[in-house]
C-alpha cells in the first residue's frame, strides 16, 4: 500500500488552519519542527489545561486529500492545511489503518499511527455544518464515525515535502482498530 504526500503544513501559533509550506522537518519524539503542537507532552490547547503531563500522541496530524473531494460534493470548499493537518496524503486509506501502522514518508521519516483525530467544535466556526460531515453517530451501531484524519508520533525524523512517497507498513496481527486520541 503506497501513496504520496500532497501538501505539508505547520503553524507556530494556535490557529484552526495551518499554512502550506514547501517542506517540513519531522523531529523524532517531538513532531513537526516549528509547529505549535510539537512536543513530548500533550500540546493540544484545551487538553493541556487538564492533562499537561500526558505523552503527546498527537505530534503529527495527517489527513487524506480524498476527504476534500467528498466534502466538495456537499458544498464545502476545503483544501490542504485548512482543517489544521500537518501532512495531506493521497492514495493511502488513513482511516482504515490499524493502530501502530508505520508510515514511511520520503527518504527518512517514519511515523507511527496512534489514533483518530477527534474533530473539535471549532470546525463549525470554519464552515457551518462541517462538523457533522467529519464526525457522526451511526444510528445502527451506536458507534462514532471520524473522518478528520489520523494522529501519529515521529519515530524517525527527516524532511518531508509534497510529492514524497508514502509507504505503509502494517504491524503484526492481530490489528487493533484506530480509536480517537
Amino acid at each position: 500500500m503506497g501513496g504520496r504526500v500532497t501538501a505539508v503544513c505547520r503553524s507556530e501559533r494556535y490557529a484552526f488552519s495551518k499554512p502550506v509550506h514547501p517542506s517540513v522537518t519531522l523531529l523524532a519524539g517531538l513532531g513537526v519542527e516549528g509547529d505549535v503542537h510539537a512536543g513530548r507532552t500533550i500540546r493540544h490547547q484545551f487538553r493541556m489545561t487538564y492533562e499537561p503531563d500526558l505523552p503527546n500522541l498527537r505530534q503529527v496530524h495527517l489527513m487524506h486529500e480524498e476527504l476534500f473531494a467528498e466534502l466538495a460534493l456537499k458544498g464545502y470548499d476545503v483544501s490542504a492545511g485548512r482543517l489544521g493537518e500537518n501532512i495531506t496524503t493521497a492514495g493511502v486509506d488513513l482511516l482504515g489503518l490499524p493502530t501502530g501502522a508505520l508510515l514511511h514518508l520520503g527518504a527518512e521519516a517514519v511515523l507511527e499511527v496512534t489514533g483518530l483525530r477527534n474533530p473539535c467544535a471549532k470546525i463549525n466556526d470554519f464552515r457551518e455544518g462541517l462538523l457533522g460531515e467529519v464526525f457522526s453517530l451511526d444510528p445502527v451501531s451506536g458507534g462514532f464515525t471520524f473522518k478528520a484524519g489520523v494522529m501519529a508520533v515521529v519515530l524517525s525524523g527527516g524532511t518531508v515535502r509534497a510529492g514524497d512517497p508514502v509507504e505503509v507498513e502494517l504491524p503484526p496481527l492481530p490489528h487493533r482498530p484506530l480509536e480517537r486520541v
